[in-house]
């Protein structure tokens, strides 16, 4: 009998380029928690943790469908009620789907994954926004697809500089990323530039992904889907019931395919992908109609709530010695910059913030932001009165860090 080899078994190349810092910073927020320190989590938006709840009739939905046994396998593309009731929803805001068009998917992360694999080969580039939500980032690395950053500016309310996007496109161009309302920095982009982008991808023939799973959510009212403007614009549209519906562990999302013929290939590869992993939850899949058809009042309630909460978070932070934010106007994420010392990263600030106070943010370079920056998101979901106190922690320990 032989020995065992003990050397270690090795691993894909392709996991070292894969990071997510919204969820990779936790493993340091445990050791703090394991030494008896309280952790105020703003590192994730999951608005279940900070109290919120999904509507009654989402609940009752998923319960009917359980107890009717609709635990089957369902087609890959999904149960045709809640693909007609996506199509519907986009028809009724200037957008018209068939429900053919509509993919139902493990909430919007996946139909994100599978939109990247149909349209990226090895080498092939995504035009990525500076900051952005580093699930792309973390896709195109395992796909070894290439993140060409485009830069969101500050100094702007976040807007992106359609000259800069014009310069960055090059034969190997496969998509634009469009996150419109923005995650990270709750910003919404005015009608001018949602048009530009559109043109964009329409004339070089690249497809325009368009990441609205905050649609819902500005303060202000829903943002209309980025096709209505342009409904013959190769666009691939994706959304779920994770943020405005308050239901992020259902993981029940969709995507929504443009009519342009231009796309009739993407589609059928899309269906292929999807038919690899089966299909996403079904009793869920029963919520999504629910969401679509039914009552959705909760959101005028949430977008009211939300936007009390970002007036907290801008008021304090912008009077912090040191620090800046640009006030966000949608979703419940903020990203503020400290102004650091020569020689210090946001990482250095956000660790150290940790280490002091247990309050756990994220370092803006995990979102594609440069280290020496300052910037860093927090995730404004706690009532405000706690988001006083959390603030009142980040205050004290920004004097304390820039004076050191």
């Amino acid at each position: 009998m032989t020995s065992p080899v003990s050397t270690s078994i090795p691993v894909a190349a392709r996991v070292a380029g894969f990071t997510y810092a919204i969820r990779n910073i936790v493993t340091e927020a445990r050791k703090v928690e394991a030494t008896g320190v309280r952790i105020r989590y703003l590192n994730i938006g999951d608005p279940c943790i900070f109290g919120f709840k999904p509507p009654p009739h989402l609940i009752e939905a998923i319960e009917r469908a359980m107890r009717d046994n609709c635990n089957f396998y369902s087609p890959s593309a999904g149960i045709l009620s809640a693909r007609e009731a996506v199509a519907a929803d986009f028809a009724a805001r200037g957008v018209p789907i068939v429900p053919d068009r509509v993919l139902l998917t493990s909430g919007a992360s996946e139909g994100i994954e599978l939109a990247l694999n149909a349209l990226a080969n090895p080498g092939d580039e995504v035009l990525v926004p500076m900051p952005t939500y580093p699930l792309y980032t973390a896709v195109l690395a395992k796909i070894s697809a290439r993140a060409v950053f485009y830069r969101l500016d500050p100094a702007r309310d976040w807007m992106p500089d359609l000259d800069e996007i014009r310069r960055l496109v090059t034969p190997r161009t496969r998509a634009l990323v469009v996150i419109d309302p923005n995650n990270p920095t709750g910003s919404v982009y005015p009608t001018e530039i949602r048009r530009d982008l559109l043109a964009l991808a329409d004339r070089h023939g690249f497809v325009l992904l368009a990441d609205e799973v905050y649609g819902d959510l500005a303060y202000d009212g829903p943002v209309p889907p980025m096709a209505a403007l342009n409904p013959g614009a190769p666009v691939i549209s994706f959304s779920s019931l994770s943020k405005a519906f308050l239901a992020p562990g259902w993981r029940a999302g969709w995507m929504a395919v443009g009519g342009s013929p231009r796309l009739d290939d993407v589609m059928a590869a899309l269906r292929r992908l999807a038919d690899g992993r089966l299909c996403s939850p079904v009793p869920m899949q029963y919520a999504v109609t629910a969401a679509l058809t039914m009552d959705r009042s909760h959101e005028v309630r949430l977008r009211a709530d939300l936007r009390a909460r970002a007036e907290v978070t801008t008021r304090r932070f912008n009077a912090i010695p040191g620090m800046s934010l640009v006030a966000p106007v949608a979703a419940f994420y903020a990203m503020p910059r400290v102004s650091l010392p020569p020689g210090r990263t946001d990482e250095d600030f956000v660790l150290g913030l940790l280490r002091a106070t247990g309050v756990l943010c994220v370092h803006g370079s995990g979102f594609g932001m440069p280290p020496d920056g300052g910037y860093f998101r927090v995730v404004f979901l706690a009532s405000p009165a706690e988001l006083d106190d959390i603030y009142t922690l980040v205050e004290g320990f920004t004097g304390r860090f820039l004076s050191a």
